[in-house]
Parts: C-alpha cells; sequence; structure tokens
C-alpha cells in the first residue's frame, strides 16, 4: 500500500522546487520587461506564446497531462505578462485631468424626460435644489446636448435594482464616447396618477416608460382590463394624461410628476420591489475625476476565443481590485459577439488600478475609459 505521508513529502518537495523555479521565471520576466520598455515592443506577443504552449504541450505523456500544461503555463504567460505591464509603467490617467471638484455652479444640465421626472429629482439631488436643467424626450437628446456642448453635464438612469441595466445607455455611451464625472441613487416609488375625478375602475390605458411598466408588473396583473402603452419618459406621461383630459387613462409616474401636472395618485407604491432604486449617471465630454473617485467604468471587445473573457478579467483579480457590475451588449454586424462593460472599486491614481487598465488594453481588440468617479 502507498505510503500517504511519503508522497505528501514528496508532493512538497515538487512544490518547493516549483516554486523556486517560478520566481526564477519571474526575474527572467522582467528582465524581458527592461527589454521591451527599450524597444518599444509590446508585452503581448500571442504567435510566440502559442508557439511555445505547442512545444510544452508536445512533451507531456497523454492527453489528461497535455492540457494540463497547456492550462498551467497559459497561467504562467498571464503572470509574466501581468509583471511585465507593472513595470512598463505606462500610464492612462494622462489623459484624465484630476480635479478638486467638479464644477457644479452654473453649470449647463440635460436630464431625461419632462420637468417631475426622476432624472430631475436626481439632477437636484446631485447639483442642489436650486439647479436648472433642460428637460430631453431621450437618452439620445441628452448624449447630443452634452456632445454639442449645449449642456455641461447630462443626467441619465443606467441601471434599476428591479430590471436591472438600461441597454441603451451602453450602447449610447460607446457611440458619444462620453465620461461618467458622477452617480447618484434615487428611490423610485411608483404611482399610478390619474385625472382628478378618476378611479381605478375607470382606467383603461396605462401609458409610462418601459422600465416603469416593467418594474410595476404584479400591479398591473391585478387589473386585466388596463392595457399599458410604452412611452418615452414617466413625467412625459403624467404630462400627456395631463393634456389629453381623457379619465380612462392613467400614468405610472413618481408623486413629484403628479403634482407637477396636477395628477392624483389612485394607487401608490406599486412598484414591485419596496427598495426599488434607479442608478443615475452624471454625463460629461471632458476626461476629469477627483481625488475620492472610488469606482472605474471601462468597455472592451475581445478576440472570439476561448478563455479571453476569464484572461481579461483577470487583470482585475491579479491587482486585488473589487468588480462591482458586468454587463454585456451584441455587437453590430458580428453575430453572438460582444462588447463588455465593467465596473470596479478604485482610483486612476492608484497603481493597481493602472496596471489592470494596462493589461486590458493592450489584450482587448476595442477598449475605452467611460471614467472614474465617487460611487454611492
Amino acid at each position: 500500500m502507498i505510503d500517504l505521508s511519503e508522497s505528501r513529502k514528496e508532493i512538497d518537495d515538487i512544490d518547493r522546487q516549483l516554486a523556486a523555479l517560478f520566481e526564477k521565471r519571474m526575474k527572467v520576466s522582467g528582465d524581458v520587461a527592461e527589454y521591451k520598455r527599450s524597444t518599444g515592443m509590446p508585452v503581448l506577443d500571442k504567435g510566440r506564446e502559442k508557439a511555445k504552449l505547442e512545444t510544452l504541450k508536445a512533451m507531456a505523456s497523454d492527453d489528461f497531462n497535455r492540457h494540463g500544461i497547456e492550462e498551467l503555463f497559459i497561467q504562467i504567460m498571464s503572470m509574466s505578462r501581468k509583471l511585465q505591464y507593472a513595470k512598463l509603467h505606462s500610464s492612462l490617467g494622462e489623459t484624465f485631468r484630476r480635479v478638486d471638484s467638479l464644477d457644479k455652479q452654473n453649470a449647463a444640465i440635460s436630464f431625461f424626460g419632462e420637468k417631475g421626472s426622476y432624472s430631475e429629482q436626481a439632477m437636484k439631488e446631485y447639483f442642489g435644489e436650486g439647479a436648472v436643467g433642460e428637460p430631453s424626450a431621450s437618452f439620445r437628446e441628452v448624449m447630443a446636448r452634452v456632445k454639442e456642448g449645449r449642456a455641461d453635464y447630462g443626467v441619465l438612469p443606467i441601471e434599476n435594482t428591479t430590471t436591472g441595466g438600461i441597454a441603451d445607455i451602453y450602447d449610447l455611451l460607446t457611440e458619444y464616447n462620453h465620461y461618467i464625472v458622477g452617480e447618484h441613487v434615487v428611490k423610485i416609488e411608483h404611482c399610478l396618477l390619474g385625472l382628478p375625478g378618476a378611479s381605478l375602475s375607470s382606467i383603461r390605458t396605462v401609458y409610462s416608460h418601459a422600465q416603469g411598466i416593467m418594474q410595476c408588473g404584479t400591479f398591473l396583473r391585478k387589473y386585466p382590463d388596463m392595457s399599458t402603452v410604452e412611452a418615452m419618459s414617466t413625467s412625459g406621461c403624467a404630462k400627456k394624461v395631463r393634456d389629453d383630459a381623457d379619465p380612462t387613462q392613467a400614468a405610472i409616474a413618481g408623486k413629484r410628476a403628479g403634482r407637477m401636472y396636477g395628477l392624483i395618485p389612485l394607487a401608490e407604491g406599486i412598484q414591485d420591489n419596496d427598495k426599488n432604486s434607479t442608478r443615475f449617471i452624471i454625463i460629461s465630454n471632458h476626461r476629469q475625476y477627483t481625488g475620492d473617485a472610488n469606482k472605474v467604468s471601462i468597455s472592451f471587445t475581445l478576440p472570439h476565443e476561448s478563455g479571453t473573457l476569464y484572461n481579461m478579467l483577470s487583470h482585475i483579480i491579479y491587482n486585488n481590485l473589487n468588480m462591482t457590475k458586468i454587463e454585456s451588449r451584441p455587437l453590430a454586424g458580428r453575430p453572438f459577439e460582444y462588447r463588455f462593460f465593467v465596473d470596479f472599486e478604485g482610483n486612476l491614481d492608484d497603481a493597481g488600478v493602472m496596471n489592470a487598465l494596462n493589461g486590458i488594453r493592450a489584450e482587448a481588440l476595442e477598449f475605452q475609459i467611460f471614467g472614474n468617479y465617487k460611487t454611492v
């Protein structure tokens, strides 16, 4: 019978040798980094890595070990690259300007929806009750106003605790190449708003943004006689109910919108989730961040190959950064390929953040930093 204690001693001895050889290999990788820095060579050399993996796999005695050696050396090569990125000290932060604080005074602001919207509420809570913003009928219009300089900042919803990420915002961030400079969370408490004198039993048509309708699904299923119609914003729907003056119409929106347009709550707190909240982002066309910024938002696309997403996220893990969100959006004209959006904690002044960003930038097909800002 095999002596387990002897086998474990032998494994311990092999592991000591492996650890010493790993350190030796990392020392040589550091020397390679110095050479690459002096010559301007890129860290990642896919051709050499592929050829080396084939050579190493050929040394194995069976398929199990061939697969194991491939997986082992993929990780070792990944570690070597991370060491080299750190030694090259390349900076992405130079394109972002550090500021003491955002200029909120007398700022021109565009927010989504009509007056009375949740976006306006987020704006006033973030910039101050005295802030005056320009309402915009669509997400795209907010983006365009900021792009054209008609607004210094834009306020847009990006994520809800019930329905998740708002896909259109991610696509527009990529298209307009704006930067997130802040965020604010608003507790969402939906009401069914109708004209004075209307009642629940009289309502036949309910207007709201798609998110508002989805967030109130349980309530709406109790009233099968009510048909829902999606529109651009909850506050815009409240305005429509007022303007149409039809007592069979109602809107799903907040109390703020109800007060703005003279509507009464026919039912309150109709959202499915009592803790229903929406995260709003503050966008700008200026690359700036504050010293207390503690969240980084990026996007990237990858080669359509096995393990590429794992390798990309490993840069975040290796640098001991906490990833807080990941979303994916399909790439136009490239079936079943995706752009990934990732949030993680950190500041552009942190060495670990810069190491992770340098590694991701070098190994992604496309790469964008959407901002570094203070999270709520």
